[in-house]
């Protein structure tokens, strides 16, 4: 057999970046529907990390039998890493070399915007030898696929981070006190918004708010006051606030030098936000402030992300990552809408059809990465989940009584409540 007709009978899977709900799934499906299609399916383990370092001692045979117990459980049976092949040409070569060492001509990838950067550079420096599809996983929900579609994971995420949010609230009703939670999402605040928005949360706050105006600790605190102090004139003196982590990523430049973060970045160059402990900060902020003022408020932080990454898949994702994972080989191997020149996609189904969306489509042409899909403030689903919060607005401010009753909330005269908190309020 020549190497390239070898090539074209073996199918490798791999998984980057952080764990999602349902790469199990999608690693099943893939391997079941290119077995079936008789091509031969190799794992490899711990993502590009030992390809990347010449090490191809991790590629090994997967069988049926294997994926099959694991379909529905959470976590990844190939592991996964955060390993950017794509930031030395040593790297590359090293991946190209392996793959076609091991007769590999097609690769299905599954993982996010990074993984994604690194399956596109795959495909282009092969040259085509090395027919790529790449399985959106995420559950920041922020790759670029069409409005309305989610990545698999995020369903999963989104329910179980409802639930925890939604016995904080509970908690917070007992006990009367306020908690800021902290949630995944690094540029996209689609996790944040529906965990908060299905648990009943007071407030979430999302970056995509503050894109064009900017944010800092100060007014983040005034937003965050200024709700409680709404919730104290409405007769409760408690509640729960949800945060996206990528405001952190805003907020860099001001956290550079606080004494209990350390700014640390990975291979893609991405601010590490596990450093940043955002939650915390707010908590003793907003407790100091409190304490000037002559008050003591409880407050507890949390910070949800890892909890939610390694749940077994719900119903959703379960048949979702199957739907993908066939996908995936249907277009590497020419048999599905849109696979005839075979150049790289990302797949997708949209309105129950697979619909391969080319590489070319999903980059950025400013940054040269992957672009995101952030949250669309004018949607229904933002706008709809800020009509239900607890948060000041420029009208709270216009209205004497109003203004009034919140002053008396929070203990200072309605003049200097409305110097104080007018920015908040127009941020609300």
């Amino acid at each position: 057999m020549s190497n390239d007709q070898e090539a074209r009978t073996r199918l490798a899977i791999v998984v980057g970046g952080g764990p999602a709900p349902g790469i199990n799934g999608v690693i099943a499906a893939a391997t079941g529907e290119a077995l079936r299609q008789g091509l031969e399916v190799f794992g490899i383990e711990e993502g590009f990390k030992r390809l990347a370092k010449g090490d191809a001692s991790r590629v090994r045979p997967l069988t049926w039998e294997e994926v099959e117990r694991a379909r529905g459980r959470g976590g990844s049976i190939l592991y996964t890493s955060r390993e950017n092949p794509t930031t030395s040409d040593e790297k590359m070569q090293n991946v190209l070399k392996a793959l076609r060492e091991h007769g590999i001509g097609y690769l299905v990838t599954i993982g996010g915007d990074d993984t994604a950067l690194s399956a596109c550079k795959i495909w282009e420096r092969s040259q085509g030898a090395i027919r790529v599809a790449h399985v959106p996983k995420t559950i920041d929900n922020d790759l670029p696929l069409p409005k309305g579609i989610p990545t698999f994971g995020f369903q999963t995420a989104r329910q179980v981070g409802a639930r925890l949010v939604a016995n904080l609230v509970e908690d917070a009703r007992t006990t009367r006190r306020w908690y800021v939670v902290v949630a995944m999402g690094r540029s996209a605040g689609h996790l944040a918004l529906g965990m908060g928005a299905a648990a009943g949360a007071d407030l979430t706050l999302i970056p995509e708010e503050f894109l064009q105006s900017g944010i800092n600790l100060e007014l983040l605190c005034e937003i965050l006051e200024g709700a409680m102090f709404k919730g104290r004139m409405l007769g409760r003196d408690y509640g729960v606030a949800v945060l996206a982590e990528g405001l952190g990523e805003l907020l860099k430049e001001e956290l550079k030098d606080h004494p209990i973060v350390v700014i640390g970045h990975d291979d893609f160059g991405s601010l590490r936000l596990a450093d940043v402990p955002l939650a915390l900060i707010l908590r003793r902020r907003l407790q100091a402030r409190a304490k000037d003022r002559g008050k003591e408020l409880g407050l507890v932080d949390l910070t949800i992300g890892y909890e939610l990454r390694c749940a077994d898949p719900i119903a959703f994702d379960a048949q979702y990552t199957e739907q993908l994972g066939w996908g995936a080989v249907r277009y590497l191997l020419g048999t599905a809408p849109g696979s005839v020149s075979c150049e790289g996609a990302l797949i997708s189904i949209q309105a129950g059809e697979l619909k391969p969306i080319p590489f070319a489509e999903i980059m950025d042409t400013k940054t040269g990465k992957t672009a995101v899909r952030r949250v669309a403030l004018d949607s229904a689903e933002y706008q709809a989940a800020r009509s239900a919060m607890v948060r000041l607005a420029p009208a709270d401010l216009e209205d004497a009584d109003t203004l009034k009753r919140l002053s008396q909330a929070a203990g200072i005269a309605p003049a200097d409540f409305r110097v104080k908190y007018s920015r908040a309020a127009a941020a609300g």
